[in-house]
């Protein structure tokens, strides 16, 4: 059966090889709060689909419009049989109680790298915010040497910013984009570090201006997220 958690997921687990994230636009705070309940129950009035789903989560964004959706599956075939098998009457249930979402497409992703800091393992995320990096065109190697870049501008930051928990970069599998999901103690600690001088979270050091001016790079846009629901295997 299905179960559902307030518990954020575990995003180094070792069992996931297909991380997926997308993008529904339902446009109100209301519409927000509304089509997460109906989620919520419509999955948890069925069978969990498959052993390789380990767990979905979703997060409303803090622009009062969209909500983001996180699954963690072993694999892509497994995600495939989902859609043959479960996914359409799920969709349908929920259209039918919130009619009018825009789906905004699916990102099939990889885990790269990650950083966490000394005990944010034990940390409770109060906000989410995900960066999402688009380049001129497939590269997997310059996806690869740009999270690299960032994460040697990160250990060598002269005024580290408090609130941060965790970074976790994703690689696209068409090779075009790079995911951040960032876990930060709360979203006014990220409203402190994007205030702070410099362009982003880092300061204005050689190392973040390579990032920020990586040949290929086409656009970056952040968003922040309260996660809202999990749901998991009983």
């Amino acid at each position: 059966m299905t179960r559902r958690t307030d518990a954020h997921p575990e995003l180094l687990r070792t069992d996931v090889w297909a991380p997926f994230f997308s993008t529904w636009r339902v446009r109100t705070p209301e519409r927000q709060r509304q089509t997460v309940e109906t989620i919520a129950r419509t999955w948890e009035n069925r069978p969990w689909p498959a052993d390789d789903l380990k767990s979905y989560h979703v997060y409303t964004g803090h622009d009062g419009s969209t909500l983001l959706h996180h699954s963690q599956w072993t694999s892509e075939g497994a995600y495939e049989s989902f859609v043959k098998s479960h996914r359409q009457e799920r969709v349908d249930e929920i259209d039918t109680a919130v009619p009018g979402i825009e789906r905004l497409g699916l990102g099939r992703y990889r885990r790269y790298r990650s950083l966490t800091r000394d005990g944010g393992a034990a940390a409770v995320p109060g906000c989410v915010v995900i960066v999402d990096v688009a380049f001129e065109g497939p590269d997997p190697k310059r996806q690869r040497a740009w999270v690299d870049a960032v994460l040697d501008a990160l250990a060598s930051e002269p005024e580290p910013h408090p609130g941060g928990i965790s970074a976790h970069f994703h690689l696209s599998t068409d090779g075009t984009r790079v995911l951040n999901y960032a876990e930060w103690e709360s979203a006014g600690a990220h409203i402190d570090a994007l205030a702070a001088p410099g362009d982003g979270v880092g300061s204005a050091t050689a190392r973040w201006e390579r990032v920020q001016r990586w040949p290929g790079l086409r656009s970056s846009t952040v968003n922040r997220y309260d996660h809202a629901l999990g749901l998991v295997p009983r």
